[in-house]
């Protein structure tokens, strides 16, 4: 919520645009493995699209086997990093003074999404394999609580003013609704179609959920729990990923491809942008005014929202597979999990902005 789809509905998990990506091994572009390079240089394209405005930081070994990662998060004052290892069933927490691993959560059975709530130093992850969400405490890892949270949980976002994290049952069609002090489900809210990512509106104390089968965004009363509208979103094919900062909405399309910017709080369209093939995750560093859509293509885009639609400023290749990011707001930092960084093992790769 990535993100946060991480999807559609296939066989084994409910995504046909990812399945023909599941088995393809992740390669970096002119990367050394295991080196981290002194000299920063912006990434290049493999076409013709723009060179990404970012600068290659570190690139740190993961444990575990060359499988399937899905959302990440960060809590920038604890310095702690979440990653979902969806095909190792487990979940990574990093240290990111260090970048090194300090926790390994094991059965967590197909983890997608991931958030972490810095002021009850919680980490909540789904895991849809067993159609659960988990509580997981930030420091040691540990297993708190785990709740019921339908047929495929996926994107997560926490509610300050209720004290609860919003699930998107995916292929249940519902958001499910959990006590993150007591971990236990309270409710459920009826969408009308597909989930995609869950965000908090903070500014009008709401709920926004990509309904993906129907091209909109279900706005929700989080105290009554009561759909209080659907508007459309225009020009847009299956909206999966979302993301609200700067007093906007980021819709990510992965049926076309496309970038969807809509004003708060009315959601009125702004304007939209082309992005990498199959957008997942979206990240955003506010101070810095970047916004981050990574894609399943490897591709991944960078948006200036210093003005009101956006204005994109890179879109590369950066690495197959590269459709997850974290980005640590108090560095500028953004972290893309790779599944095999081309010699079959998983690795982080850590960026920041390049140098003007």
């Amino acid at each position: 919520m990535s993100g946060a789809r991480c999807g559609r509905t296939v066989t084994a998990w409910p995504r046909t645009r990812r399945v023909r990506l599941l088995m393809v091994a992740g390669a970096l572009v002119v990367v050394v493995v295991g080196v981290v390079l002194a000299v920063v240089q912006p990434f290049a394209s493999r076409s013709s699209a723009l060179s990404l405005p970012l600068a290659r930081a570190a690139l740190v070994d993961l444990p575990g086997n060359s499988t399937r990662f899905d959302y990440a998060d960060i809590d920038p004052a604890a310095h702690r990093l979440a990653l979902a290892h969806l095909g190792d069933d487990a979940l990574l927490i990093l240290d990111t003074r260090t970048n090194s691993v300090v926790a390994t959560v094991p059965d967590v059975a197909h983890a997608t999404g991931v958030i972490i709530v810095p002021s009850l130093h919680r980490v909540f992850a789904s895991a849809p394999g067993s159609g659960e969400v988990l509580v997981i405490d930030e420091e040691s890892g540990a297993v708190l609580a785990r709740a019921p949270a339908g047929r495929y949980p996926d994107g997560l976002t926490y509610v300050p003013s209720t004290g609860q994290v919003w699930v998107s049952d995916q292929s249940g069609g519902v958001e499910t609704v959990i006590d993150a002090g007591t971990g236990r489900r309270v409710a459920t809210v009826d969408l009308g179609g597909d989930a995609g990512n869950v965000r908090y509106d903070p500014a009008g104390d709401r709920v926004l959920v990509a309904v993906q089968t129907r091209n909109e965004i279900a706005v929700i009363d989080p105290h009554t729990r009561t759909v209080e509208r659907r508007v459309a979103v225009p020009g847009c094919d299956h909206d999966h990923g979302l993301l609200v900062a700067g007093g906007r909405a980021f819709v990510a399309c992965d049926g076309n491809s496309v970038l969807v910017t809509l004003d708060l709080p009315d959601l009125r369209p702004l304007g939209q942008a082309q992005v990498g093939d199959d957008p997942d995750v979206l990240a955003v560093d506010e101070s810095r005014g970047l916004l981050y859509v990574a894609a399943e293509s490897g591709v991944v885009t960078t948006v200036d929202i210093s003005t009101p639609a956006g204005r994109v400023t890179g879109r590369a290749h950066l690495a197959d597979n590269a459709h997850v990011v974290a980005v640590d707001p108090s560095t500028g930092r953004a972290y893309f999990p790779l599944q095999d960084a081309g010699d079959g093992s998983p690795r982080l790769l850590v960026t920041e902005p390049a140098p003007q």
